[in-house]
């Protein structure tokens, strides 16, 4: 009979419901949300508007500023200033200090190092050791004197000063110790009850003259005020949740009417006349002014190039002639014997012999 109930589906667990709130929360909240919504909606606009002035502000005017003030000149300091400087001061360490002390090390303190070891080596084997030997023999010796000396101590001090102390203690001490702890547990439970006497006294009246009024005032005054005004606050913080987006909703209308109105006003009007006047116009200039004008100018360039060429070419026939006329004609280099086969010299398949082997 208990098997189906492991296939049964769990009832399902419902939220419980929020308690019922009172008439003083619902009294408060709708003048509350009022007054906080006037106070909210011109400081949200304010701060959108600044908010939107500062993005724009930090896009087009701070991060560039930022950067050809703070960034490029650290960068150009450290790129051309401090490595530089680093590579130079880091060539002078080597050559001053590592290479000079490195010789240091391997030519004089390496050869000092191992004369001074082998010295010491000789001094500890041949100096140290037998003195030590020595002092090892005479401590030895005065050791077993102190042992000797220190056993008749201890004899002395077990039947001089143990032996009658325990005496002492067992015999006097202890049987007064105890009557004086008698003494003491005594007056301990006499001062225990005077205590617990004038500690109860003083509870009842610190509990009739301060505790109680004080109960009653948190009960009966401070805890409903506080219940006031934790609704109070509540509503209050809820009020500014609300009015605050509610006024971010009224500030993105207002943006979207200021922006369409800008386009409107100023953008559309521009485009306008960007689009229906000046593009035309510009094109008008551009076919009947600007491109005549170019072509132009590339026909007068391409004159005064041919004319300065001319030039060129005048001026270097002249200097030639004048040379020539000067100094004669200048000296024609002799002809050089060529030996490549001509006509029917050239060699052919079936003849073994070539130009060059040929008388």
């Amino acid at each position: 009979m208990d098997a189906p109930r492991k296939f049964e589906k769990p009832p399902s667990v419902r939220p419980s419901p929020q308690p019922p709130e009172g008439c003083l929360a619902v009294a408060i909240r709708v003048p509350v949300r009022i007054v906080v919504l006037v106070l909210v909606v011109p400081v949200r606009l304010v701060w959108d508007a600044l908010v939107v002035g500062g993005r724009f502000l930090y896009r087009t005017v701070l991060r560039p500023l930022g950067r050809a003030v703070f960034v490029w000149p650290w960068v150009a300091l450290w790129r051309y200033g401090v490595v530089p400087l680093a590579k130079a001061l880091g060539w002078l360490a080597k050559v001053l200090l590592v290479v000079p002390l490195g010789w240091l090390y391997r030519y004089v303190l390496t050869p000092v190092a191992h004369g001074t070891g082998a010295a010491l080596a000789w001094l500890y084997a041949r100096v140290l050791t037998p003195v030590g030997h020595a002092c090892a023999w005479v401590l030895k010796g005065a050791g077993a004197a102190l042992a000797a000396g220190g056993a008749v101590m201890a004899w002395l001090a077990r039947y001089l000063l143990v032996l009658p102390a325990g005496w002492l203690y067992a015999w006097i001490l202890t049987p007064v110790g105890h009557g004086i702890a008698w003494c003491g547990r005594g007056l301990l439970w006499l001062a225990t009850t005077v205590g617990t006497g004038i500690g109860t006294v003083l509870y009842w009246t610190a509990r009739i003259l301060l505790v109680l009024p004080a109960v009653a005032l948190w009960r009966w005054i401070l805890t409903p005020v506080g219940r006031v005004l934790a609704v109070v606050g509540r509503e209050i913080l809820d009020a500014l949740g609300h009015a605050w987006r509610i006024a971010g909703h009224i500030s993105l209308a207002v943006g979207r009417f200021l922006g369409t109105l800008f386009r409107w006003i100023f953008v559309e009007p521009v485009s306008w006349v960007y689009r229906t006047i000046l593009t035309p116009v510009g094109h008008v200039v551009r076919d009947l002014v600007l491109r005549p004008a170019a072509g132009a100018a590339r026909s007068v360039g391409r004159v005064t190039r041919q004319v300065l060429t001319a030039a060129r070419d005048s001026a270097r026939q002249a200097r030639a002639d004048f040379r020539r006329l000067v100094l004669g004609e200048p000296r024609q280099p002799e002809p050089v014997e060529r030996r490549e086969p001509t006509g029917d010299e050239t060699r052919t398949l079936g003849r073994s012999t070539t130009v060059l082997t040929k008388d």
